[in-house]
């Protein structure tokens, strides 16, 4: 019901593939090992990250561009053009990049993965296109015009496409625009056909999609940003483009990379699961926003059963590095929380250093071998029935609010999951009560901890109550 997610930056894979096993590896010669740590870990879900067709204008940007520079240089110092690349997310067409083997090599990857019984998900981009997109310049009016006027007003907001005649780049309202994309434009019908076509080939190439930014084409959204340029949005995009996909490919999953509260807005129209950000927001503040989180995780189910959550993906900083102490407990509450999860390429490896999305090279780093063993536990953890299943309540325990500590019960007619975490520099005991609990022999108790291999000398139950000690930093696990 709560699938397991595992994002791969494919064009870093591929390469440090290549160099560990020694020959040039490509999406249709992957080693039987790396299907099996999927496997083993548990994912139902690979998402590649990054396999369309490169950008030629993207990749030019990407390699003098001053800021991102910066940011490439503090991950490799002697950084050279060959190991930079265009954004993934700025795509010309919806074609396998030759490079990484091609849609024949993608189409061999996504067997070799149904055969473990693992699905593929791939990347749809809704808002925008690269500025060398096959449909220019037959087709301006897929895109949002600007006229010369308003470009003497904004230089820095419009791509001349041909000699006098200007394309809105693509944008998010409140940052600055992407100059290496050019934005759709959602008033047109003929753009919905479009992007429509564009999913219809995608779907047929994997099992899933996940969004991006795809708030910025809900109607609200990009009447606000774009109707005085380009003309209202009449319809929304989202309905009728699920639904004609789910009506030729019925199982087929929508992911949507959702911000600004619009989460519930997109799962009406359709999407199976929505980015949480509220929960990486709050997981991840220094301190932990335990109100916040534990209010936010208490919401209907029938929202709270659609939400992605995440400690990290190729947006957001590492979590090692962002949430340092807490990443083991964070990890738990994670992983035993509804819903969708996503766990990022080398998360679950201690990895630091956060890659630019254009960088194609990845530094060496050191792997926390005690953190990878603690994800394979708590993998096999979320495969529980009464994580996949079971409904979730706040446990109201003795601590004080401002000790950081929070607990939440997961529960199915047969099954009881209590999760806590202390998110606090000091140790604490605590206690709390619940019916569950009433004739359940102590011995019956599975505890796991992210602290220590021997918790139940902390733990002590009689009758209906449950009395614990939590080190700092930790997370327990007791499962009934």
């Amino acid at each position: 019901m709560f699938p397991l997610v595992y994002e791969i930056n494919t064009r870093i894979w591929l390469k440090k593939l290549s160099k560990n096993y020694g020959y040039p590896i490509t999406l249709g010669n992957i080693p039987d090992e790396e299907f099996a740590f999927f496997s083993n870990c548990g994912y139902d879900f690979v998402w590649l990250m990054g396999v369309w067709e490169p950008s030629q204008f993207s990749n030019a940007i990407a390699t003098s561009h001053p800021g991102l520079r910066t940011s490439i240089l503090e991950h490799i110092p002697l950084a050279k053009p060959d190991d930079i690349a265009s954004s993934p997310y700025s795509i010309p067409s919806y074609n396998v990049n030759k490079a990484l083997g091609g849609q024949e090599e993608l189409v061999v990857f996504r067997k070799k993965l149904r055969s473990y019984g693992i699905k593929l998900m791939l990347d749809f981009v809704p808002n925008h296109l690269a500025l060398d997109n096959e449909w220019l310049p037959d087709h301006p009016e897929f895109f949002i015009p600007v006229s010369s006027d308003e470009q003497s007003h904004d230089p820095e907001s419009a791509f001349e496409y041909t000699k006098g005649k200007y394309l809105a780049y693509g944008k998010d309202p409140y940052f600055a625009p992407w100059t290496d994309t050019l934005q759709l434009n959602y008033a047109k019908p003929e753009t919905h056909q479009m992007m429509t076509e564009n999913l219809f080939s995608i779907s047929s190439l994997c099992d899933a999609v996940r969004c991006d930014v795809a708030m910025l084409i809900l109607k609200s959204v990009f009447n606000t940003t774009w109707s005085n340029l380009g003309g209202a949005m009449k319809t929304e995009f989202w309905s009728g483009a699920i639904a004609a996909v789910k009506r030729r490919h019925p199982d087929f999953l929508f992911l949507a990379e959702s911000y600004w509260n619009k989460e519930w807005e997109l799962q009406q129209q359709g999407f199976d699961f929505t980015y949480d950000k509220p929960f990486y927001d709050y997981i991840c503040s220094s301190p932990v926003n335990v109100d916040k989180l534990s209010g936010h995780m208490t919401a209907q189910w029938d929202y709270q059963k659609h939400l992605c959550r995440f400690l990290e993906n190729h947006d957001e900083p590492r979590a090692a590095e962002k949430i340092g102490l807490n990443n083991k407990a964070a990890a738990m509450v994670l992983l035993a929380t509804p819903g969708m999860h996503l766990i990022h390429q080398d998360q679950m490896d201690g990895f630091r250093q956060k890659i630019p999305v254009q960088l194609i090279s990845q530094a060496p780093e050191p792997c926390d071998k005690e953190l990878a063993a603690l994800y394979k536990k708590l993998f096999i953890l979320q495969k529980k029935q009464v994580f996949q299943e079971g409904q979730i309540e706040r446990l109201y325990l003795n601590a004080a609010h401002d000790t950081h500590c929070f607990g939440f019960h997961r529960f199915t007619t047969d099954e009881h999951a209590f999760v806590l975490a202390n998110f606090s520099a000091t140790g604490i005991a605590i206690e709390f009560q619940h019916p569950s609990l009433e004739n359940v022999a102590p011995e019956k108790l599975n505890i796991l901890s992210t602290y220590t291999e021997n918790k139940k000398s902390d733990v002590h139950h009689k009758n209906q109550m449950i009395q614990i000690s939590l080190s700092p930093h930790e997370g327990v696990a007791i499962t009934f």
